[in-house]
């Protein structure tokens, strides 16, 4: 059975390899890794991944939401943010953008398992 692809877009280098790392561990295709709204999209021209990881806050100009807004608005691909922000405004706009939910930083490796096979279905 071919494993799911999964993107990861953070902005902080050592997060993303922990997440990576921790992804592949659990089974999964790390396809790309992206710190930025801009690589994110350019990557999607010939990657698809299943998921999308992605960070709130990143290099570039446009934000994980701005990001996350586009890919809803392009492609087919759930997006869950990473966040280490749990303020009721943030909460809301990401509710706006992305009905797949949130993971606060720091996470455990287990809440992001979980998060993960309940939107792939594994």
């Amino acid at each position: 059975m071919p494993k799911n692809k999964i993107a990861v877009v953070e902005d902080e280098g050592i997060v993303a390899m922990d997440i990576s790392k921790c992804l592949s561990n659990l089974g999964y295709e790390v396809v790309f890794v992206a710190d930025s709204g801009e690589k994110t999209l350019e990557n999607l021209k010939e990657n698809s991944p299943d998921l999308i990881l992605m960070d709130v806050e990143l290099k570039g100009k446009l934000n994980g939401m701005d990001t996350a807004k586009i890919i809803a608005e392009t492609h087919d691909i759930p997006v869950v943010f990473l966040t280490a922000f749990e303020d009721e405004a943030t909460l809301e706009k990401m509710d706006k953008i992305s009905s797949y939910g949130y993971l606060v930083k720091p996470f455990e490796d287990e809440h992001l398992k979980s998060t993960v096979a309940k939107i792939l279905k594994d």
